[in-house]
């Protein structure tokens, strides 16, 4: 059989030789890049036997570029991506799929497991003939361009409370406009501080992450802190008791009474029954304090919510203290950090539907 006649590319000007050049060094197209180079090897008079030696690429595949770069120019090196072939399973399956993902087995008569796997949901979809054939990965891709993703369940309080827009609107604008002569003041208790390991993060060499012991006693008892966030610098003032009565209430309370003699000061707190006790309703309007009630369960409108999950993650989380007064030593020092660098409270939810709410969604799940 005779051998193949050689052929190479159409003469090529020094601009085009340039451009060639640039491509080769630059291109992140891998099809680009190898039809540029083929295109540039023939250019400088390589033979076809020396490109596909070197590029380790098919007699025909070289050709057809050469071919296609004589026919077309620079047009050619681009690869035509094809669309692959069609699906086989269309799009309305597809959607009924993500809507039985969604859905309990026990929707369908199946008490045997509360929740689906890729491999249950496979053989369920293969039993009622949604589908005649399908793979676990084919599934998983499906759900993910669906927008079905596996998830952890979460849980919703609903407010009972009739008040509810207005106490929060109350909260918002106390938020937005401190009163001229007042001060907001966030209040809550933060614990209870008992002695145990607590899990936490860091920095680790791979695969040795810290360890902490997994047994421990509470034989030393809980303590509690009692904490205030003024909006107006952004600082935490705080106790830390034993317990959490009205009569540790009422010693914090003092305290920031006598830090500011002649402002009224607006506390923001939740219905936690010490909060609310005749004395120290008696104490606020007998010393120029306003107290401003939390609709109930919604923990989440105090401000000082979001600086305990702080003081958490950053004072407790990972140790493992052995005395009470080893970890309050710790929470001490790092409100002293976080004090240094406090910046005034502003902004509070700005573009949370909150903001909008006319009435309470007791649907909010």
């Amino acid at each position: 059989m005779a051998r193949k006649a050689s052929v190479f590319v159409r003469p090529v000007s020094m601009d085009e030789g340039r451009r060639l050049a640039r491509i080769t060094r630059t291109s992140k197209d891998p099809v680009r890049l190898r039809r540029a180079i083929v295109v540039l090897m023939s250019a400088q008079g390589q033979a076809v036997a020396d490109i596909v030696s070197l590029l380790q690429v098919s007699d025909g595949y070289v050709r057809d570029v050469i071919h296609a770069f004589n026919e077309r120019g620079f047009d050619a090196l681009d690869p035509k991506w094809r669309g692959g072939r069609p699906r086989r399973i269309g799009e309305q399956i597809r959607k009924r799929i993500c809507l039985i993902a969604r859905t309990s087995p026990a929707d369908w008569g199946i008490t045997a497991f509360g929740t689906w796997s890729l491999s249950k949901l496979r053989d369920h979809l293969l039993g009622r003939g949604t589908v005649v054939a399908l793979s676990r990965e084919t599934l998983r891709r499906i759900l993910r361009e669906g927008g079905v993703s596996w998830q952890t369940t979460t849980t919703w309080k609903a407010s009972n409370d009739a008040g509810f827009i207005a106490k929060m609107q109350r909260i918002l604008d106390l938020y937005d406009h401190r009163p001229e002569g007042g001060r907001v003041i966030c209040i809550d208790e933060f614990g209870p501080l008992n002695l145990q390991p607590r899990k936490g993060k860091a920095w680790c060499p791979r695969g040795k992450p810290a360890r902490l012991r997994a047994t421990f006693n509470r034989s030393d008892g809980v303590m509690h802190m009692i904490a205030a966030l003024d909006l107006a610098t952004g600082k935490l003032h705080y106790r830390i008791r034993a317990r959490k009565r009205h009569r540790e209430l009422l010693d914090l309370l003092q305290s920031l009474r006598n830090r500011w003699p002649d402002q009224r000061l607006h506390l923001v707190m939740d219905n936690f029954s010490p909060h609310r006790h005749p004395k120290v309703r008696d104490w606020a309007a007998a010393n120029n304090v306003e107290l401003v009630f939390l609709p109930t369960y919604s923990s989440w409108l105090n401000w000082i919510e979001t600086e305990f999950a702080a003081l958490r993650y950053f004072a407790l989380n990972g140790t493992d203290h052995r005395s009470h007064e080893q970890q309050n030593q710790a929470l001490a020092a790092h409100i002293r950090w976080r004090n240094t660098h406090s910046q005034p409270k502003t902004g509070f939810a700005i573009d949370s539907p909150i903001r909008t709410w006319t009435h309470y969604p007791t649907k909010v799940a």
